[in-house]
């Protein structure tokens, strides 16, 4: 996963504002149970994305607990889209070198 985890964080908080665990719970329901994320992993990476501006946070109350929740902003939708054109470009480059006869890409122009 090194390398995608701000890709998976910036797309599980696209439709809204998630605190923590439940962007852990996200992302394993997302992935149908395949990826499991640790806390000592998302928070250092929710915290630079939060610093990189892609990401906004405050404080929310739930009963006697306080939770941290993040959300995207506007430069963090901007960073999405660039993650997931980059990894469609990606894969299909991957699927080309494995199955080529079924994901033949195009050269890219010299330059």
């Amino acid at each position: 996963m090194r390398g995608h985890l701000d890709g998976l964080l910036l797309a599980v908080l696209e439709p809204g504002p998630l605190h923590g665990y439940a962007i852990i719970a996200a992302v394993q329901r997302r992935s149908g149970g395949v990826l499991e994320l640790k806390t000592g992993t998302i928070y250092p990476a929710l915290q630079r994305l939060e610093r990189l501006g892609l990401l906004d946070s405050g404080w929310e109350s739930t009963g006697e607990r306080r939770r941290r929740r993040y959300e995207l902003t506007e430069a963090g939708r901007g960073a999405l889209t660039a993650e997931r054109s980059a990894w469609s470009e990606f894969t299909a480059a991957i699927g080309s070198v494995l199955n080529p006869a079924v994901n033949p890409v195009a050269p890219r122009p010299a330059g």
